[in-house]
């Protein structure tokens, strides 16, 4: 189970790349908001994983 800890990870990696994404449309003057509702996401998906990835490391 020791995998899990580190896919948690993932998620900031991806809301890295939609952030840096999102920052180079916004400079181009494309559309960004998907990019950026990615990255909130992705981050939500972090904190949630931590939480119970700490949650379950607590009850063994």
């Amino acid at each position: 189970m020791t995998y899990l800890k580190f896919i948690q990870y993932i998620y900031i990696i991806f809301a890295g790349f939609f952030i840096y994404d999102a920052y180079m449309k916004f400079k181009n003057s494309e559309d960004y908001l998907l990019s950026l509702i990615i990255a909130g996401v992705a981050i939500g998906m972090f904190f949630f994983r931590r939480h119970f990835h700490n949650k379950y490391q607590n009850k063994q």
